[in-house]
């Protein structure tokens, strides 16, 4: 078993691939591991969610090139028997830093989303460039770790070899995740007698399509009461999603909290979750409100949603931008929505306890039988 662990992620701010991160750095700390986690800026929602075992490295809060030169030292300094890094350019960042210093460190890249759909939906240069940047410096990795078998197609498509990729879901469910999914709910949408909430959860950015989910709640609100409650931090589509919910005059069933701390209650106490993106990886909020047996809807998008739900065999799947069809799947699962076990047994499938043990074999440097 390696060492010492360091993990490479922007900063702690409430995206997937940061839960995932501060889930895996608990989870090896808990095992004996000396865990670093490098990040670019010491920042975000799930700071104080970590652990007093994990060491916290500052590489100085600026821009990833500005920052570059302390990754660099800390590679030279430190020597972690492994390095895990997450998201594409701070991926591209640790492969050159590596290979600057010369390091015997393994590196092994994780890769959360469809790079591909990412480049096409892109506005920032540099992503709408990274499929290239993908191809010319993935294969200076140990091993690639795409989040699912879609994400694993994306990159052999964009050209990664099939010999250095080995999928491992993301450590999705843990323990508290049904500690938190007990807590009450301090909004009154959720008290007794009130009519079924309908939960979306992401950040406010085109990816998510909320759009089409506000769309969609308006054509079921023309058949049955019902509430909207989308959770997220805004980032640049709040004001056209509010500006949508007045034109088609849900202001009084639609509400955006912005971040909440605690989403696991939101999702118990929901009639239904709605995942209604563009694109994904792996959505880990699909199969959190799964864990803790709310009735689920995705759109069929790439990936993940299909792999999740086996073929729309744990919840209806849509095509993506349909609010139509989006609206129908939740009328339907309002009255028939699949019982709350089979869904519970389908989400602790992605359990933190099944991904600490894939890592380590990937990380050690052995083949954890998920290839492609």
């Amino acid at each position: 078993m390696f060492k010492r662990l360091a993990i490479f992620v922007h900063s702690l701010y409430g995206g997937g691939a940061e839960r995932a991160m501060l889930n895996l750095a608990r989870g090896f700390s808990q095992q004996g591991i000396q865990v670093d986690l490098v990040l670019l800026r010491v920042e975000g929602n799930y700071l104080s969610q970590l652990p007093p075992e994990v060491k916290i490295v500052d590489l100085g809060g600026g821009r990833l090139w500005q920052c570059f030169p302390a990754l660099v030292r800390y590679l030279q300094q430190e020597k972690p028997s492994v390095m895990l890094s997450t998201l594409d350019d701070t991926n591209i960042a640790a492969l050159w830093a590596r290979r600057l210093v010369g390091s015997k460190t393994r590196l092994v890249v994780n890769v959360q989303n469809t790079i591909s759909q990412d480049a096409k939906n892109a506005k920032q240069l540099k992503t709408r460039f990274m499929p290239q940047l993908v191809r010319w410096f993935f294969p200076w990795a140990d091993a690639v770790v795409p989040v699912s078998y879609g994400v694993a197609e994306d990159l052999m498509q964009i050209g990664v070899s099939k010999e250095c990729i080995q999928i491992v879901p993301n450590p999705v469910v843990t323990p508290n995740v049904f500690q938190k999914a007990q807590e009450e709910v301090d909004h009154p949408w959720f008290s007794p007698n009130q009519p079924p909430v309908i939960l979306g959860v992401g950040r406010l950015n085109r990816q998510k399509d909320f759009h089409t989910l506000i769309r969609a709640f308006a054509l079921l609100r023309r058949q049955r009461p019902a509430r909207l409650v989308i959770l997220g931090e805004d980032e640049g589509e709040e004001a056209a999603l509010r500006t949508l919910i007045q034109e088609l005059n849900l202001t009084e069933d639609v509400d955006l909290p912005g971040f909440v701390s605690n989403p696991y209650a939101y999702m118990a106490k929901s009639a239904v979750f709605v995942l209604s993106s563009l694109f994904e990886g792996l959505p880990s909020v699909l199969i959190e409100a799964m864990a803790v047996g709310t009735p689920v809807i995705a759109t069929n998008c790439q990936s993940g949603p299909l792999e999740i739900l086996d073929n729309g065999k744990y919840g209806k799947l849509v095509d993506v931008g349909d609010a139509s069809g989006l609206a129908t799947a939740i009328l339907e699962t309002l009255k028939a929505p699949l019982d709350s076990d089979v869904l519970r047994q389908r989400g602790n499938e992605f359990s933190l306890e099944r991904s600490l043990a894939q890592y380590s074999q990937v990380l050690e440097g052995a083949d954890c039988g998920i290839t492609i």
